[in-house]
């Protein structure tokens, strides 16, 4: 198996927007190690290029997710600073293939976590403060068609991060596994869950990751932001869709999706 022909298949498929096949049906001996193998040779060769690591996102954290997809262990991915996208500025749906978009809370860190051994308490005392945040996923295989190791190869399923602005300190948090969020689109209610969809709380889920990224020898930086995981099922979005995410104390973010196709 070439792992750096795979992730330049992967690249190639998400910068002229054609999905390929299931990797899982096309390489039968892909596991889990091979993917991250994958993931990291895709993110290294953007780094090349002159993209810079800013984040990396949970994934597959809540049941919605996890039955959507037929996947039932989290993962994880990087976010470039290429996929940061302004609040106050309409998203563009033309880089995208399939996308979804998504909500959840972002934790940005003010001192090193580097596994193994990372515990709660550790996360706490790292975390700078919290924001809420959107995440755009994307599937660079087609019809989202994914196993685990398809979207752990695939940089986690990840195309885009939006921060909302209202920063919270956790000491300000009376419980962050049970913060109540509700999602509008245009205008109406869409949906409605509780950070305890996260791995019964998104601090255990940013635990998860900093050991696991720590077995590869990844840490998380300060001055960098993790995405904890999707409170509720990723939805489909068309131009011109306007949503709303309320995390309650924590604020909420705003995603408006350009109307129209701009070329860059």
């Amino acid at each position: 198996m070439d792992i750096q022909l795979i992730a330049e298949q992967l690249l190639k498929a998400e910068r002229t927007k054609q999905p390929i096949p299931p990797l899982t049906g096309a390489y039968k001996e892909l596991n889990g190690q091979d993917a991250y193998a994958i993931q990291l040779a895709l993110i290294q060769k953007k780094v090349r290029e002159g993209a810079r690591i800013k984040g990396l996102k949970i994934g597959l954290t809540s049941k919605a997710i996890q039955e959507m997809l037929n996947v039932y262990t989290p993962d994880y991915g990087f976010i470039l600073d290429t996929m940061i996208y302004d609040e106050n500025q309409p998203l563009p749906a033309h880089p995208f293939i399939q996308p979804k978009i998504e909500f959840e809370i972002a934790f940005v860190f003010k001192k090193k976590l580097q596994g193994p051994d990372v515990t709660v308490q550790d996360v706490i005392d790292a975390t700078d403060y919290v924001v809420p945040s959107a995440e755009i996923i994307d599937s660079r295989i087609a019809n989202w068609e994914i196993r685990f190791e398809d979207t752990v190869a695939d940089n986690g399923s990840s195309a885009g991060a939006i921060l909302g602005k209202k920063r919270t300190s956790l000491e300000d948090i009376e419980d962050i596994s049970n913060i109540e969020m509700t999602v509008w689109k245009n205008g109406e209610i869409l949906d409605q869950a509780s950070s305890s969809a996260v791995l019964g709380n998104p601090l255990n889920a940013v635990v998860w990751l900093a050991n696991e990224v720590g077995r590869y020898g990844i840490s998380i930086e300060p001055g960098m932001f993790v995405l904890s995981g999707s409170l509720s099922k990723a939805v489909t979005f068309e131009q011109g869709d306007e949503f709303v995410a309320d995390f309650g104390p924590l604020g909420d973010v705003k995603v408006n999706i350009m109307q129209k196709v701009v070329n860059r």
